[in-house]
């Protein structure tokens, strides 16, 4: 039985409800069960708040999860002074963070198969003493590997970030022909073992209007984007590009290429959130664990009011289980 771990974000945004509609609606299947990394008191008070009948209980971790329960791998006990609907603090960024370690010492020990991340508030972790601009970056430092990336993935369309959280006016400065290589080779890497294709095609997108235009807008396409493209088809990779950013996604959603690679945050996620904002799945790709996450945020402006959705839980926790099973086979089959 495969299980994966739900870490519960933040404990004042949407990741207790969340969790509880998810499983409220979860129907066991035999191929995985979900546990969750959090606070069990924070869980009861919310699953009252909302009027979810469920149990939720505590879980050890060798324990199989009963059915019809929320099983609870208990981290921390916040008290309900401190919090307030969208209102974190250095508390609740302390307990998000414990959350997320714990799930990662469960993961490296063997006792879950994959870990599935509720939202987080970057400030609150800040506010806690920990640096990191967000959970991929510190899931890394915690398996300390450092070759990784985002990767948006949907029935319709995967994209990959080749640069992730930096601000615009910085993406030129950080792009360099190793760094795309190496986000397309991630990218070709985890298509074969975490979604069973085996001969992915991958597209390149460019960073500049119409791809630069020959330099005319910008020699990044062809000092630094073309160059990298040119190595991986060298390494037997099927890739084009790069293709202007206006017209790549249209012929990836239309089955022309199994993935996009993006050269910044906004430039993969806006047509991706476009094509699957309720049921999108951030994967981080390259790290030995197998991490999913919602790829939505903490969504404070709506927490507490009891109208958050589950649907990208549901799709993160069920791709969780497929990469597991998949990296399983694959690793099998390379043996």
């Amino acid at each position: 039985m495969l299980l994966t771990g739900i870490t519960m974000g933040c404990p004042v945004g949407i990741g207790p409800e969340i969790i509880l509609k998810y499983f409220h609606s979860y129907k066991p299947d035999g191929t995985f069960s979900p546990v969750v990394i959090g606070d069990l008191e924070v869980l009861r008070r919310n699953a009252l708040h909302f009027n979810i009948s469920l149990r939720c209980v505590h879980w050890t971790p060798g324990e199989i999860p009963s059915p019809g329960t929320v099983p609870v791998y208990n981290v921390g006990n916040l008290p309900s002074d401190i919090l307030r609907w969208g209102e974190p603090n250095r508390d609740t960024g302390t307990a998000m963070a414990k959350y997320i370690e714990h799930a990662v010492t469960l993961a490296r020990q063997g006792k879950l198969s994959g870990i599935t991340t509720c939202p987080i508030s970057k400030a609150a972790l800040q506010k806690a003493g920990y640096s990191y601009p967000g959970h991929t970056e510190m899931l890394a430092d915690l398996v300390g590997e450092n070759q990784f990336t985002m990767m948006l993935a949907g029935d319709r369309l995967r994209v990959t970030l080749v640069t992730i959280h930096c601000g615009l006016g910085a993406v030129s400065a950080n792009l360099n022909t190793g760094l795309v290589l190496q986000r397309i080779i991630l990218t070709h890497s985890s298509l074969c073992s975490d979604f069973n294709i085996a001969k992915p095609k991958i597209a390149v997108a460019g960073l500049n209007p119409h791809a630069g235009e020959d330099g005319l807008f910008g020699p990044e396409e062809r000092e630094i984007i073309l160059p990298a493209v040119q190595q991986a088809r060298q390494c037997g990779l099927d890739i084009d590009g790069p293709f202007p950013p206006d017209t790549v996604f249209l012929k990836a959603i239309s089955g022309e290429y199994d993935g996009v690679v993006c050269m910044y945050h906004d430039q993969g996620l806006i047509p991706f959130k476009l094509l699957h904002f309720r049921d999108g799945v951030n994967v981080t790709i390259g790290l030995s664990l197998v991490r999913t996450s919602v790829d939505h945020g903490t969504a404070y402006d709506i927490a507490g009011q009891g109208c958050a959705t589950p649907d990208s839980l549901a799709a993160a926790v069920e791709m969780a289980a497929k990469i597991a099973q998949n990296r399983k086979s694959y690793n099998t089959n390379l043996a």
